[in-house]
């Protein structure tokens, strides 16, 4: 059954494409603002250069804080041509090379009558949460830019009144204070090492590092007694709660860290995903239990695709939150803030993060899964 291209209120599919500066940039990194994707398959065709020249045209200024605008191609010259790089940033000029995005989004299909596949330009407009908004046909520039010059502020794209909410649970006492300042003691005595975040290159996950895009330094948990009384504490007082607000019965840990945010590096994790590579995609919820609240300002946890809303659970109390969804540890500005930070998954999530070892790379650390 030929693929059909997404409707007003539908979620737009995901992909990583081919971009000038980018072999593998992750669609799904461009969520909490709204973002144009104009299906254009050959720039030089004249009803795409008619929208081409109407956007130049229209000098259509996006600020990237509230909207971007993306073109798909499925000729590599179009990542040159002069037209289109006038109506499209360079950096944001797809390369469809197999045709497998433009065939998810249904503009690239088979015609039973000419008996070959035939390519429909068209474009949508999607909001922070990557929903359609606004669609039309390549031969409706106008209505594009229109849209595009008046959009409301991502926060209120539901409505001007409405302030969005994530949806996340706030779990307070989950640790005694007590707890959390042995914890904070464990890492003070610890040696801290920078941490890293999770990508895919060239087919494995791999631990890259970057201070562009997080500044944190973590200590491994490796006393057993800190460990177990961790695991009871959330067994007994977190686990019951996600099942009760989400349905899922969580059955296994993955880590054991302190983690510290330092006002002196201005500590932050830019937006990301915890599950988008091989070797995260076993994980269901993250878990955020701050250690000392009190003691610092900033470093708050913010969800993009929801709003501007903060979210700073109290000391000892947690924030859970699916693992898909996209978030950010904004920067300490006073203080230092220390959490840890655990992800939670099940025996059936344990058998795909087994099965998943083989696409780890060098330095992660490989998984046995105990039935």
């Amino acid at each position: 059954m030929p693929n059909r291209s997404p409707s007003w209120g539908e979620p737009a599919p995901w992909f990583h494409a081919h971009t000038v500066y980018n072999p593998r940039f992750a669609f799904s990194s461009v969520a909490g603002r709204f973002v144009g994707l104009v299906f254009l398959g050959n720039c030089s065709a004249p009803p795409t250069i008619k929208f081409q020249e109407a956007i130049k045209n229209s000098k259509l200024i996006t600020n990237d804080n509230k909207s971007v605008r993306f073109a798909v191609s499925l000729n590599d010259k179009d990542l040159n041509n002069s037209l289109t790089l006038s109506a499209f940033p360079k950096q944001r000029i797809f390369h469809d090379k197999d045709g497998s995005i433009s065939r998810e989004y249904g503009a690239l299909g088979y015609d039973h009558a000419s008996q070959k596949e035939t390519f429909s330009p068209y474009w949508l407009i999607l909001d922070p949460t990557l929903r359609v908004y606004a669609k039309g046909g390549i031969d409706q520039p106008e209505a594009f830019i229109k849209v595009m010059q008046s959009l409301p502020e991502p926060a209120r794209h539901v409505s001007p009144s409405i302030d969005l909410w994530a949806p996340v649970l706030l779990v307070p006492r989950v640790l005694e204070t007590e707890l959390c300042e042995t914890l904070i003691h464990y890492y003070q005595e610890g040696q801290a090492e920078p941490s890293g975040f999770m990508r895919t290159v060239d087919g494995k996950t791999l631990e890259l590092r970057d201070n562009k895009v997080k500044r944190r330094t973590d200590v491994n948990i490796d006393d057993e007694t800190l460990q177990i009384a961790l695991r009871q504490r959330i067994k007994s007082r977190l686990v019951p709660e996600i099942a009760r607000a989400f349905q899922f019965q969580a059955t296994r840990i993955e880590r054991y860290i302190v983690a510290c945010y330092d006002e002196n590096n201005a500590g932050f994790f830019k937006e990301h995903r915890d599950n988008t590579t091989k070797g995260t995609a076993h994980r269901r919820f993250a878990i955020s239990i701050n250690l000392n609240s009190d003691d610092y300002d900033g470093g708050e946890l913010w969800f993009p695709e929801y709003g501007i809303r903060k979210y700073k659970p109290p000391t000892g109390g947690a924030i859970v939150f699916s693992c898909s969804l996209m978030h950010a540890a904004t920067p300490v500005t006073r203080g230092t803030r220390y959490v840890t930070l655990p992800f939670l998954y099940d025996d059936a999530a344990a058998k795909i993060r087994e099965a998943n070892n083989r696409f780890l790379g060098d330095g992660v650390e490989p998984y046995q899964c105990d039935e």
